[in-house]
């Protein structure tokens, strides 16, 4: 990963975030609120791999949000695009190479409550892994083994709720189930993942949560709400859905995040 922690040093000329953001599907507005932005595509960073998800640029964004300088990754890989659950892993090395410590992940998720429908965020508290993968596996090292009993750091989640409440946003707070995807959940898996105790579903995330621990860096993670499960409605799920009802609930994430950006509420 040299390579591109070279590269990306020398285009951000001297800035030096700390934080970094991965925005999830439907959420790249985000990224066009950064100021002074240097964009670098990911296809000029060796070992960044490519997404065909429409809906993820596939960039990192540099720059000032809300005054504090800030890493953005406009788009990710996802397990079901690679079958590899690493895919990730060079972009979460190349951040942690530059300094990043602190990682704020965003997906587009199923909801499994009706009291939180299309439109809510929910902060991820803990999740599910249900795919059968990992992105540790064949890591000949026993850093293999990492603990993720504190997997979404408390300080962190702490600042995010005192910006919601600040901000008069509602939080949602809950737990995550990964699926591998690409296809939908079915009504019977949905039954089954709320049994689990899964507040929300999706197709992302938790392998960049597992990277982010085996790197050392600090991790948030909220869900944009962009349908209710499959047979909660009747309706068939789509693709398109989720990127007509990201918008709406990243807005409302943008709220959060700039009042912690602003107020600093991660530099504790």
């Amino acid at each position: 990963m040299k390579q591109a922690i070279d590269r990306l040093t020398e285009r951000l000329d001297g800035l030096m975030p700390t934080t970094a953001l991965v925005l999830g599907s439907g959420l790249g507005n985000l990224a066009e609120q950064v100021e002074d932005a240097i964009r670098v595509p990911h296809s000029e960073l060796p070992g960044f791999p490519k997404s065909g998800v429409t809906g993820h640029v596939g960039e990192v964004v540099a720059g000032k949000f809300a005054g504090q300088p800030v890493l953005m990754l406009s788009g990710r890989a996802h397990y079901y695009e690679h079958g590899d659950a690493a895919v990730m892993r060079p972009v979460i090395e190349t951040l942690a190479g530059l300094g990043v410590n602190k990682l704020i992940l965003t997906n587009a998720a199923g909801s499994l409550d009706p009291d939180m429908p299309p439109g809510s965020v929910m902060l991820i508290t803990d999740h599910i892994n249900f795919s059968g993968s990992n992105p540790l596996f064949g890591e000949p090292s026993d850093r293999r083994f990492v603990g993720l009993t504190e997997a979404y750091d408390a300080g962190m989640r702490s600042a995010f709720e005192k910006a919601a409440k600040a901000t008069h946003t509602q939080l949602h707070k809950g737990v995550y189930m990964w699926f591998s995807g690409p296809s939908f959940e079915t009504p019977a898996e949905i039954r089954m993942a709320r049994l689990f105790g899964a507040n929300a579903v999706g197709m992302s995330t938790v392998p960049e949560v597992i990277l982010a621990r085996f790197f050392g860096l600090r991790v948030a993670a909220c869900s944009v709400i962009t349908n209710l499960a499959a047979g909660m409605t009747g309706a068939e799920l789509s693709h398109q859905e989720t990127k007509d009802m990201a918008p709406l609930g990243g807005a409302r994430l943008a709220t959060v995040l700039k009042y912690v950006f602003r107020k600093g509420l991660l530099d504790g």
